[in-house]
């Protein structure tokens, strides 16, 4: 039995239903990909399926709108899989356990991947329909959006005719976003030597309870970054305390800001009771500084066994602890030009430990592409200072404001009409893939909007049932636009 057969709008549930049977986290599309491109041929519709799983599906006009301007419906089909610690699902493999309560969906123990499923769900239940009213419609699923944006910068988009587009990607209803920043991820190497393990005591030291949350939508927020806690606690208590790291990491995504992170560390047996109370002292510091925004935070540690592996010597220990120390994290720059908009930042979002390295894995992003580079450049300088080096990938383009766009003056009239209010026209820190589209598509003209998601990027994620009601409505009014 169908999960959400009774929510309305139906065909749109059933899909979004339908995609959330099969896993699409980034990089793990061929699943998702193949069901788009049969979904097409069953229909006998146009489509093209590349080298990058990206998908593209034609409708021509239904009767009465073959000379009204051509559209692109575009969103992507990956999502951010991730889950407990305690669920069971194999994310690769095993479909969504999806819940209704109240007015929202969300999916047991796992990100939902309403970002950007939903966008695909109205794509298909307007390609599915014979009874609404469209122009030709030129459906554009991209891949790894996710990851880097991937599909869009590798999709040819040279045959399809629409100058003008609708990106289904914003997570708050009302709210038609018309600019974003550029981005590019940054991995950052840090090489490490290891001895013997010493005789001694073995510690993990864990940071949680923290919010998270998107490194560009709720990078303003400022709330606090698991690894650079727990860098900061453990360069405050190695000042007084001689430690060895063993392993130490923390994140899921790069482009999400960390919940968790964890290290194991080596001291000397009678300097325990010393460290335990020093990471409580930090602990209710932090606990008083963030008391109106962290309120789960904690700073636990726990005995563990001994490591196999040895332990980082003491200058790798020190350089991997004063990395995190000065590594720059978190809002760089607010706009000069739009009130209340970050306009560059920098997250970091994954450390691992490997054999002989530790590797942070960083987003950058900014509405300025120079500020970006310099954001960079810092970045490769204090990482090239501590012995490391860098690699640079999945950069893209930002997205700039169009002050004559003939579809935003469309859309704010038509949300007015609709809703009886006016729709706010902002610019995103986040990255779309707006900036690449309108980069291969000269003179498009795009606006990105979508119902209410929350959480995305996390367990916690949900999508409100009455608000995709309502922008579905939203955006059947505006296909019938001629």
């Amino acid at each position: 039995m169908s999960v959400l057969e009774n929510l309305e709008p139906k065909k749109v549930f059933y899909y979004f239903e339908e995609l959330c049977n099969i896993p699409h986290g980034s990089g793990n599309l061929d699943g998702i990909s193949s069901y788009l491109a049969e979904f097409a041929k069953e229909r006998g519709l146009f489509h093209i399926r590349d080298a990058s799983n990206n998908i593209i599906i034609v409708k021509e006009a239904s009767a009465g709108y073959e000379k009204t301007a051509p559209i692109i419906l575009q969103g992507h089909m990956d999502m951010v899989a991730v889950k407990k610690k305690d669920c069971d699902i194999d994310m690769e493999k095993d479909p969504l356990r999806l819940k209704v309560e109240g007015d929202f969906v969300y999916a047991e123990g796992t990100s939902l991947g309403g970002d950007d499923g939903i966008a695909v769900a109205y794509i298909l239940a307007l390609l599915d329909s014979e009874e609404i009213a469209h122009p030709r419609i030129e459906a554009v699923i991209t891949t790894d959006e996710e990851t880097g944006m991937e599909g869009a910068t590798a999709i040819d988009l040279s045959m399809l005719r629409a100058r003008r587009m609708l990106n289904i990607d914003s997570e708050e209803e009302g709210i038609l976003l018309t600019s974003c920043a550029g981005g590019m991820r940054t991995d950052c190497h840090i090489p490490v030597r290891r001895e013997q393990a010493p005789q001694g005591i073995y510690l993990e030291v864990a940071v949680g309870g923290l919010l998270g949350g998107h490194s560009g939508t709720e990078i303003n927020k400022e709330r606090t970054n698991a690894i650079k806690l727990l860098g900061l606690t453990l360069q405050q208590v190695q000042n007084r305390i001689p430690l060895n790291l063993v392993r130490i990491g923390g994140g899921e995504k790069d482009n999400a800001i960390p919940r968790t992170a964890s290290a194991v560390v080596c001291l000397d047996k009678g300097k325990q009771d010393e460290f335990i109370r020093s990471i409580e002292n930090i602990q209710n510091a932090e606990k008083n500084e963030n008391q109106s925004k962290e309120k789960g935070l904690f700073i636990r540690v726990a005995e563990t066994s001994v490591p196999e592996q040895g332990v980082f010597d003491a200058d790798s220990t020190a350089r991997v602890l004063s990395f995190l120390t000065l590594f720059p994290n978190g809002v760089m720059a607010m706009s000069a030009d739009i009130e209340g908009l970050v306009e560059t930042s920098l997250n970091l979002g994954i450390l691992r430990t490997c054999e002989q390295e530790v590797v942070a894995s960083t987003a950058i992003r900014s509405a300025i592409e120079t500020a970006k580079h310099k954001v960079n450049l810092q970045v490769q300088t204090l990482t090239k200072l501590l012995g490391g080096s860098t690699e640079t990938h999945g950069e893209y383009p930002g997205w700039q404001f169009d002050p004559d766009s003939k579809l935003r003056a469309d859309m704010v009239r038509i949300y007015k009409e609709m809703f009886g209010k006016e729709a706010q026209v902002e610019a995103l820190h986040a990255g779309l893939e707006c900036g690449i589209m309108t980069a291969k598509i000269p003179g498009l003209d795009c606006v990105s909007f979508g119902p209410n998601i929350y959480d995305i990027h996390t367990t916690e994620e949900r999508l409100s049932i009455s608000s995709t009601e309502r922008m579905w409505r939203y955006l059947l009014e505006i296909l019938k636009q001629k």
